[in-house]
């Protein structure tokens, strides 16, 4: 599965823990993130990323090119909704995306978590039949 991970600047460090704490699931599949967010999951958890450039830099247009095109199984986009600054990728197009496309996408670590031992039990398989049509 191809899974997008983005993360506000607050919430950096909170996906960067999500990356460490699940990487036994991560790692057996193919992530992509925004400039940012990719060096420090590289980083801190040692999985391979694809990395876009920077959101505000284009990367959330070559995600929503990815989702728009099929190319992406889920997204963890973890959102500071408080705080968020205008340089910081906007999440409603997306989710915009996501949701014309039936992409399962997680905006907080409840449903990051949800999502991910969803795909660990084989719940989101259905995304390959979809992939293939």
């Amino acid at each position: 599965m191809n899974i997008a991970l983005v993360a506000h600047d607050n919430k950096k460090t909170l996906m960067e823990n999500l990356c460490i704490a699940y990487r036994h699931i991560l790692v057996k599949h193919e992530l992509y993130a925004t400039g940012t967010t990719g060096i420090l999951i590289e980083e801190t958890s040692n999985l391979p990323v694809h990395k876009y450039l920077a959101g505000h830099l284009g990367g959330e247009q070559q995600l929503g090119s990815q989702i728009a095109n099929n190319d992406i199984d889920m997204v963890i986009f973890l959102r500071d909704p408080v705080s968020s600054k205008s340089y910081e990728p906007d999440i409603s197009s997306v989710l915009r995306l996501c949701d014309i496309h039936n992409i399962p996408v997680a905006s907080n670590l409840a449903t990051a978590e949800v999502l991910l031992l969803a795909l660990d039990r084989g719940d989101l398989d259905w995304r390959s039949l979809v992939r293939e049509n």
